[in-house]
């Protein structure tokens, strides 16, 4: 077994679904190195070498030497900090910096001459210099750039893929310095081992690069969502019109959906944000979250829709949705459009019930309400909305699940009609 690097200590704070194979990855490279997360159940399910979010595995975590710790003592030797805690957004859809501004008063406490900060974290162009250095200078009485030196990094992980994983996804690493530039380069280049590491020119291109890998997703499946909205209007098939356009070599793949998650559902709104504050109004860019925005209720007023249609009352029709997370084969149901198809059911009177195999039971009534239901109540029902198609559900007759006059509203188009009877209805995004 080859030898760890010992020319680094490196502490990784938040040990979520991007912290923790960062820190795992640095841990089997690197002699010392410290995951911490303020979250101490999180920490004490990790210490036994449990990670509910799935993206590392017992074996691995347990094998990997990492420290893991909720105590600040743990990582006062560090001499390299990665943030990599959320970057959500509030109420009013405006950029949330509490999480990075909690990580930046935690690290000030540890802070030391000669130490450097990167953030994963996604933010929108100046964050890192002009917010979180200030924050870390002010509560450490060091001073910025030259006592502490500060980087960027942007996290890539794709939650639930075990493909594209974080060694293999190409790497952007960025400098306040030369120096602090290569100091990164050379760290993360032993983590990513099957892709290459670039090097922006400076932490604005970084921050900037990675808000818009995101906005650019989210601009592509509006216009997809669009056709969609229109396909239904004049009564094709989006499914048909994307399989025929893509016969030709440069149509982009992009699928209609609902857009949730803590990634393409929010980046764009850093990016507007800070459009703004620059007096540039970015029209595409709002125009998107706002299609993409009301997908989830179009799903369900269609559904609402097509069971008038079949004469069933709303109130007292059985209902069902499987899928609650904001992607397949994940249990994250952070900013999931599940819960809003669930809310516009509700205006109209009706209560449907709902099933999901990876989230969290407690943790869906706290974030929004909503109980989980057994699989076994889906049954006789008059309406099955398919929404999220876990793998786990390969292993169910979901056809079954409907009444005989059933219908079935297919979010992700993974039937056809042909499949249902003649008295079932079929519709899908």
């Amino acid at each position: 077994m080859m030898a760890k690097n010992t020319s680094y200590n490196i502490a990784v704070l938040g040990l979520g679904y991007v912290g923790l194979p960062v820190a795992v990855a640095f841990a089997e490279k690197f002699e010392h190195v410290v995951g911490f997360d303020v979250n101490e159940k999180r920490v004490e399910t990790l210490n036994r070498h449990i990670d509910h979010t799935g993206e590392i595995d017992s074996e691995r975590l347990a094998n990997s030497g990492l420290k893991i710790t909720h105590d600040l003592n743990d990582i006062a030797a560090s001499t390299v900090y990665i943030v990599c805690v959320p970057t959500p957004i509030n109420v009013n859809k405006e950029p949330d910096l509490t999480p990075l501004l909690k990580a930046c008063e935690t690290l000030a406490k540890v802070l030391k001459k000669g130490d450097v900060i990167v953030f994963e974290s996604t933010v929108y162009p100046g964050v890192t210099e002009e917010i979180c250095g200030p924050e870390l200078a002010r509560l450490s009485g060091l001073q910025q750039s030259i006592d502490f030196k500060l980087g960027y990094s942007p996290e890539r992980i794709n939650p639930g893929d075990k493909v594209n994983r974080l060694e293999t996804i190409n790497k952007i690493i960025s400098g306040e310095d030369n120096e602090t530039a290569q100091i990164l380069k050379d760290i993360y280049k032993a983590i990513i081992t099957q892709a290459d590491v670039h090097l922006a020119p400076d932490i604005k291109v970084a921050e900037m690069a990675k808000a818009l890998e995101n906005t650019q997703r989210d601009v592509n499946i509006a216009l997809i969502n669009e056709i969609a909205v229109f396909c239904e209007k004049i009564g094709i098939r989006t499914a048909d019109v994307l399989d025929a356009a893509g016969t030709k070599w440069n149509f982009l793949p992009f699928k209609p959906g609902l857009v949730g998650g803590h990634c393409i559902g929010v980046d764009p709104y850093y990016l507007t944000s800070k459009s703004e504050h620059v007096g540039h109004h970015a029209h595409l860019i709002q125009a998107a979250r706002r299609i993409n925005n009301d997908m989830a209720k179009f799903v369900a007023q269609k559904t609402i829709k097509m069971l008038v249609q079949k004469d069933k009352p709303i109130r007292s029709s059985k209902i069902g949705i499987l899928g609650l997370a904001f992607k397949e084969d994940v249990g994250d149901i952070r900013n999931s459009k599940i819960p809003d198809i669930v809310k516009e059911l509700h205006d109209f009177g009706a209560t449907p019930i709902l099933h999901d195999p990876h989230a969290d039971a407690d943790e869906t009534v706290e974030e929004f309400g909503v109980s989980l239901s057994n699989l076994k109540d889906f049954n006789a029902l008059d309406a099955l909305i398919y929404a999220v198609p876990h793998r786990y559900y390969q292993d169910y007759d979901i056809l079954s699940m409907m009444a005989k006059d059933g219908l079935l509203i297919d979010v992700k188009s993974k039937f056809n009609a042909s499949d249902l009877t003649d008295l079932q209805s079929y519709w899908s995004l």
